[in-house]
């Protein structure tokens, strides 16, 4: 819970890496590691050689995370905006992202150098913010809008996603899903948060995931292989 920046990053991350078949000692580009959770787990669940990569979060915080864990050894942190640094050639065997693809993968113009960075067979999965039906066909529900805002509009369903990848024509197969339960999950792990901070009054998110009685919000779970 002190690791908290949104919806629980190992409960999707897991359903994501079914029957995913990612060896140990795999090189692993962790994009958009947010606090390290993502980055621990890849390292000690997979046995991963991981590089932790995350925009608004420090190295220095990630490090005191991952040192706690006891896998600092594992794990090679570093900072930066994967929209404009460098990620070289054939550098990993997986670029895996959970909750933060929404904030830069939609530009077509990320997808080639993020499969450029894999090697050939390598593994893209990405996790993320959705909404059923897609918000570029029904637009955004009002009690997502009233706490999200605009940026709702890059929640995208899987079959967008799906489409997104198809078209580069760099990755086969590629595979989307909506994870069953999501919602649920995300509003499990919301009210938990709340509740160990005390919060008084009501928490927006909260009140977002309740009011989703069509359960329109949840998570795409994507992958492809480089092809």
């Amino acid at each position: 819970m002190d690791l908290d920046m949104g919806p629980h990053p190992l409960w999707q991350l897991e359903d994501l890496l079914e029957g995913a078949g990612l060896a140990p000692g795999s090189r692993v580009l962790d994009l958009g590691a947010g606090r390290g959770a993502t980055s621990v787990y890849l390292a000690r669940e997979h046995a991963a050689d991981v590089v932790s990569l995350d925009l608004w979060v420090g190295v220095d915080e990630r490090r005191a995370v991952l040192s706690e864990a006891g896998v600092e050894d594992l794990v090679t942190t570093i900072a930066g905006d994967v929209r404009t640094m460098e990620l070289g050639t054939a550098e990993y065997d997986a670029v895996i992202s959970v909750d933060a693809f929404e904030y830069f993968g939609t530009d077509v113009r990320l997808l080639p150098k993020l499969v450029a960075a894999l090697r050939p067979g390598g593994l893209l999965a990405m996790s993320t913010p959705a909404l059923r039906p897609d918000p570029y066909e029904a637009g955004i529900p009002r009690h997502v809008r009233d706490v999200v805002g605009w940026e709702a509009a890059a929640w995208h369903a899987p079959d967008w996603w799906r489409r997104h990848w198809e078209l580069s024509g760099l990755l086969t197969p590629v595979e989307a899903r909506w994870q069953e339960g999501g919602r649920d999950d995300w509003l499990t792990w919301s009210r938990a948060c709340r509740d160990r901070r005390g919060a008084t009054g009501t928490d927006p998110v909260v009140e977002m995931l309740e009011a989703d009685a069509e359960e329109r919000l949840g998570f795409a779970l994507v992958t492809g292989r480089k092809a």
